[in-house]
């Protein structure tokens, strides 16, 4: 038997059971391939093992090859390592960026290559064009769904290399094939969040690999108002878990995380969601990654997100000498947080993007209130 042609990314839930689903009606020679991520430690909430087994009934009820590959080890050193160095620094990672650039087209598709395909699948939100000699990453038609985002970070081999079957469809329609077709993961609830994490504590989570380091919270004038249990496990904008109650002589408004001091372990918050401590008007980034291989022409305009389904934010962007980008808004954005990435737009187009190293919102200065 000839080897398929495409491998799809089997992972066990809906989306990439409807891709495959609808590679086969199409008459595509394809074979399904689930991937192992994380090595489970007792209850993790991960559930890859039930995972396999959908992605196996699936391919069974399709009558399609099966291949299952661990890629735990590549994660951790592609993704996870990183991931915990980001937080070590008071920063805010998007792992699922870094997983799709090094694990998933990557790792799976040299994968699916030896196997003999020359192609690869998945059940992401997105679209792939090709226009004037280049190939483009395109916004899923699902705008609730879209997923061009999390996918910025592709580059043209691996365009040209990969299909989005669902990226034309509503997420509604997809389970209705799904179920019309008597899939059995038509009604599976969709994963959320970050599969080595699962349905547990977030905070509980990191901590197995960033003990908790108890210091102190600061208002921005300086005054104590409680105590965390390590800056790293919080976030700029953050409000849920911050247990400041009500202090004496502020005004009963809820506390958002609007500062971090990693060195001397202190967290700054404010009050207000939209504290003047949270806002900024330009960022700086690392050196960015086009999609087409190179930036327009500069400075150019065009539009931003700096966290996923944030509505698209107006700016114009000058690339600098060393790749990094300089990027002024038309409007003040809120906590956008070092860490996480900044992702750009020309209408339907994800242009590419790069990951946020600072922005010009002020910064607040160690003192105490008798300062």
């Amino acid at each position: 038997m000839s080897p398929a042609r495409v491998i799809v990314g089997l992972s066990g839930g809906v989306d990439s059971s409807v891709a495959a689903l609808l590679l086969q009606r199409q008459g595509e020679s394809i074979g399904g391939l689930f991937m192992q991520n994380w090595d489970e430690e007792g209850d993790s909430g991960c559930r890859a093992e039930d995972d396999r087994r959908d992605a196996l009934g699936i391919a069974g009820r399709l009558g399609i090859p099966f291949h299952a590959r661990n890629f735990a080890r590549e994660y951790w050193a592609g993704v996870f390592e990183h991931f915990l160095a980001e937080y070590r620094a008071g920063r805010t990672p998007n792992p699922d960026v870094l997983c799709n650039r090094e694990i998933k087209f990557k790792t799976f598709l040299d994968e699916a290559r030896a196997l003999g395909a020359e192609k690869i699948a998945t059940g992401h939100y997105a679209r792939v064009a090709h226009r004037d000699g280049r190939w483009q990453l395109l916004r899923g038609v699902d705008q609730d769904k879209d997923q061009s985002y999390f996918l910025h970070q592709l580059g043209q081999d691996q365009l040209a290399a990969t299909l989005f079957p669902v990226g034309d469809l509503p997420k509604s329609e997809v389970r209705r094939l799904a179920a019309e077709a008597g899939l059995p993961t038509a009604k599976k609830k969709d994963s959320t969040g970050i599969c080595f994490i699962g349905e547990r504590d977030f905070r509980e989570f990191l901590g197995q690999y960033l003990p908790a380091q108890p210091g102190e919270i600061r208002s921005v004038d300086g005054a104590v108002v409680g105590r965390h249990s390590g800056v790293w496990y919080y976030t700029l904008g953050q409000r849920e878990g911050l247990q400041v109650g009500g202090v004496r002589g502020r005004p009963a408004a809820p506390w958002f995380v609007v500062g971090k001091d990693v060195a001397r372990n202190v967290l700054f918050v404010d009050q207000g969601t939209d504290s003047p401590w949270l806002l900024s008007t330009r960022l700086w980034t690392e050196p960015a990654h086009w999609i087409a291989g190179a930036p327009p022409a500069g400075p150019f305009q065009c539009t931003a997100k700096t966290r996923y389904r944030q509505p698209d934010q107006t700016c114009e962007v000058r690339v600098d000498a060393d790749l990094s980008l300089s990027v002024a808004f038309a409007v003040p954005q809120r906590a956008v947080t070092p860490g996480q990435s900044l992702v750009l737009y020309r209408g339907e187009e994800c242009l590419g993007g790069a990951v946020i190293a600072r922005t010009d919102a002020p910064t607040i200065e160690m003192k105490t209130p008798d300062a």
